[in-house]
């Protein structure tokens, strides 16, 4: 195997319905080698089929003795390949393989000591004591024959174990989340030490398969697609345009709810440089019309929603050919909408506007061909495909726009406001990251700002302007550092930057006489504020 290449490599994931499966398939992809996910119902002879080079079992919420409990067809252990499995996926390996699961009496969630007790090829190189990342209350009793216990916790007599002569280990720990101090190594050792992969896949890989997988899909079809200008859309939009040229119409509805700027760059980035129809929907009177009075943020979210797709659909209508519809579906998007693929159930915490009402006698086959990516995959998708930066790295925004961050009511006045505040947020923020971007050479240091914008609350507040007392709108500045919008921590911004922001839009966005800094994490709160 140490020849093989970036073709012939492949880590299959499977999945349990875990909370964190999806980041495992990102983080090998991190360290060069190519991953996907599979169902955990997904057969030994099916899996055999995709020609894994490894196995990793996720976690999952179940317990392995309760009646509905996921399990993994046990000739997975068969295959001749090496398995890891992480959480839900050390118990299933453990009974599976004739050890037993115990139910403990206190169990571990956070951040968790481990203490090694002697050799692991998973665990070389790290220290005897470290911090990992917990999630359970089941755990492993006795370990299946074969197999040694490789560290344990105060509470957790098998926190880790392994059969070395047939290349199984496992984790009752979480080694893919950043809060286990030592699982980038872990991983590591398990790929390239114990696999002998190499680091040879890169995003390159990903467009050439994915454009052709679009093409085989597609044949001499027509696909349409709802471009917002947001990165997930337009990253979609140019992979479609590369596989299928003019066989792709991008609808545009503008609703008037974007940022400052962002409709004329969005045409004429996908006018001049893509060789798409573009349609450009101007829908902004009548969105207004329909959001006037309303404040209940689910709702504003069902109008402006309802009505995009009949904006979308009347232009669809009139095109013929076209069979199917393109999404900028990335992983979070299912997460967050609860809609799971691979087995699990997650909770909704926000209505997802990627659920489609299609009219009656009208439907189109979907193409999601970003829905196993997180956010920075996806942006350096499209550095690969040449997108320009200012679409690559422009800042994650919610599909109804600017009228969940204005927290109550939307009309014209507080829209304007809120598009000169929002702009002088990301202006000034935007050469904050530059300088660390210069300083350090990489756009996601330390400290860099993830995503940063302006919220318009309910309220008003007293000022004073020129010895006059003033009764206006507070902006709301809110930051945050984030890897995957999965987790977030608002930006520590220096005073300087945040005290800028604060005198240019009190100074140059009538109607605003004070600016206020969010300094909550995700969770508890999430990025956006409705």
């Amino acid at each position: 195997m140490a020849n093989s290449t970036a073709q012939d490599q492949k880590v299959l994931v499977v999945d349990f319905g875990a909370q964190y499966g999806q980041l495992i398939a990102r983080r090998v992809r991190d360290l060069g080698v190519y991953s996907e996910i599979v169902s955990c119902d997904a057969s030994a002879d099916e899996m055999k089929a995709a020609n894994p080079s490894a196995i990793i079992l996720s976690g999952g919420p179940a317990s392995v003795y309760a009646d509905d409990a996921p399990s993994v067809d046990p000739k997975v252990f068969e295959l001749g390949v090496p398995v890891l499995g992480f959480c839900y996926g050390q118990q299933i390996m453990a009974v599976t393989l004739g050890g037993k699961v115990g139910h403990t009496d206190k169990g571990e969630y956070g951040h968790t000591d481990i203490t090694r007790t002697g050799t692991s090829q998973l665990l070389d190189g790290t220290p005897d004591e470290q911090t990992v990342w917990m999630s359970h209350r089941d755990a492993v009793s006795e370990v299946p024959e074969g197999f040694v216990i490789t560290s344990t916790t105060a509470n957790c007599p098998v926190a880790s174990m392994e059969d070395a002569e047939r290349k199984f280990f496992a984790t009752q720990f979480h080694p893919e989340v950043r809060h286990t101090q030592y699982g980038k190594r872990m991983l590591e050792n398990f790929l390239f030490d114990i696999c002998g992969l190499q680091a040879t896949w890169k995003m390159d890989n990903i467009v050439e398969q994915k454009v052709a997988e679009i093409r085989e899909k597609v044949g001499d079809k027509r696909v349409i697609l709802g471009l917002s200008g947001g990165v997930d859309s337009s990253v979609v939009a140019a992979l479609c345009a590369r596989a299928i040229g003019k066989q792709l119409t991008c609808v545009f509805v503008n609703h008037g709810l974007l940022r400052k700027d962002e409709p004329e760059q969005v045409e004429e980035v996908f006018t001049k440089q893509f060789d798409v129809d573009f349609v450009h929907v101007h829908a902004e009177e009548r969105y207004l019309k329909l959001l006037e009075g309303v404040t209940e943020p689910e709702q504003k979210r069902r109008i402006i929603g309802t009505q995009f797709w009949k904006e979308f659909f009347a232009v669809a209508q009139d095109l013929d050919g076209v069979e199917f519809l393109a999404q900028g579906t990335i992983y979070p998007d299912i997460i967050e909408s609860g809609a799971r693929k691979t087995g699990g159930k997650a909770s909704t915490i926000k209505s997802h506007h990627n659920l489609i009402p299609f009219p009656e006698g009208v439907h189109f086959d979907l193409i999601e061909p970003l829905d196993h990516f997180f956010k920075d995959e996806v942006r350096a998708l499209g550095t690969v495909l040449g997108l320009p930066d200012h679409i690559v790295y422009r800042q994650p925004f919610p599909g109804p726009g600017l009228a969940i961050r204005i927290i109550g009511a939307v009309d014209a006045e507080k829209t304007e406001m809120l598009k000169e505040a929002d702009a002088i947020v990301r202006e000034e923020i935007d050469a904050y990251n530059e300088r660390l971007f210069e300083e350090t050479g990489t756009r996601n240091s330390e400290h860099s700002a993830w995503q940063y914008f302006a919220v318009l609350p309910d309220v008003r507040s007293v000022g004073v302007m020129g010895d006059e007392r003033t009764y206006q709108h507070p902006i709301i500045v809110r930051a945050v550092e984030s890897q995957d919008a999965m987790t977030a921590d608002w930006a520590k911004l220096p005073y300087e930057v945040l005290g800028k922001i604060s005198t240019r839009i009190v100074g140059e966005v009538n109607g605003i006489n004070r600016v206020a800094y969010d300094i909550t994490s995700k969770p508890p709160a999430t990025i956006e504020w409705e």
